[in-house]
């Protein structure tokens, strides 16, 4: 997995539009960066408005919500100005990007302000592990032809997580072991000095883990075998849960664990219809406006792009207001 998407010539490094494959929120609606926006204006506030804050997309594809995010800006007084924009990314930088976005292969050392990582960590390389009756082993994949074997048994960090986040009970179950997962994750928040990291992800918690697994491919928009040949996108849903207690354990502080239907609403997105009457007095006016709402609907459709996870935690700071009114099981 690790070579099929970040070895040179793998999926990611080729530097190929993430768009052609498959679609994510900032494609799905310019809603998402205005979202992203409102939610480094509260992290802002909450900081006392530092002369400079730091905006990091990790994951950042060709840079698109970075992008958006100063678009929206614009001149806007206090805050335009002390962005500072960061696009993590392994591919090569897209020509013609706004001057004004680094690009890096890791997060800056030291982060004052808002990290987002949307449909990141599903990419974090794992392995998978079946229950046989010979006990827990990992399942190898020949990357020619994906056929499937086990082969060996975890080691003990592997087992440990399984044990304490993915329990295997029956023959034939499957974990993917997030253990890789939590480490990057954790690696994120300790790069923050004070600030709120995001992870935006299809995902699951302990207490209802897919017992076959979640590992798939996506090629040109459609859902293909995970054959790890470099062709295509290999991806798994996120256990979340774990992902946010090896936050805390790198020192996070606030957490919270929702879903980004319930989040972007908290941020001011609503995908309401305008209202009828416009159509009458400014039906250019109507249509932009239902088109827009259209899209943004599909950022909260619960079974789509809504029903993604998000865990956010803050660190060195308190967690935001619309962030915290969510604090709790996830909702």
């Amino acid at each position: 997995m690790q070579a099929a998407l970040y070895a040179p010539g793998g999926f990611y490094a080729r530097g190929e539009p993430p768009a052609r494959h498959f679609r994510t929120s900032v494609h799905a609606s310019p809603g998402y960066a205005a979202a992203v926006l409102e939610l480094l204006r509260e992290v802002d506030a909450e900081l006392g408005r530092p002369e400079r804050i730091d905006l990091v997309d990790v994951g950042a594809g060709r840079a698109e919500l970075l992008a958006q995010v100063l678009a929206a800006a614009g001149p806007e007084r206090g805050l335009a100005g002390r962005i500072a924009p960061c696009a993590v990314e392994v591919a090569p930088r897209p020509a013609g990007l706004d001057p004004r976005i680094r690009w890096e292969r890791a997060p800056p050392a030291a982060i004052t302000g808002l990290v987002i990582a949307s449909e990141w960590l599903d990419n974090i390389p794992l392995d998978v592990v079946e229950l046989t009756a010979a006990g827990p082993a990992v399942i190898l994949v020949d990357p020619a032809t994906g056929a499937e074997r086990a082969h060996g048994r975890p080691g003990p960090a592997d087992l440990a997580w399984i044990r304490d986040w993915w329990p295997l009970r029956a023959r034939g179950e499957r974990a993917e072991v997030g253990r890789t997962r939590c480490a990057a994750w954790a690696g994120v928040i300790r790069r923050i000095d004070r600030g709120v990291a995001v992870a935006a992800d299809y995902g699951h918690l302990r207490a209802a883990r897919p017992g076959g697994g979640t590992l798939t491919g996506y090629l040109e928009g459609r859902a293909v075998p995970a054959v790890p040949d470099g062709s295509r996108d290999i991806t798994a849903h996120v256990a979340l849960d774990a992902c946010a207690a090896a936050g805390q354990a790198a020192g996070a502080g606030g957490t919270v664990l929702t879903t980004q239907r319930a989040a972007l609403r908290e941020l001011g997105l609503d995908a309401r219809r305008p209202p009828l009457a416009l159509a009458a007095s400014d039906p250019e006016g109507y249509a932009l406006a239902l088109c827009r709402a259209s899209q943004d609907a599909e950022l909260v459709d619960g079974a789509g792009l809504g029903g993604f996870g998000w865990l956010a935690q803050a660190a060195g700071m308190s967690l935001p207001a619309p962030l915290a009114k969510l604090a709790g099981p996830a909702s």
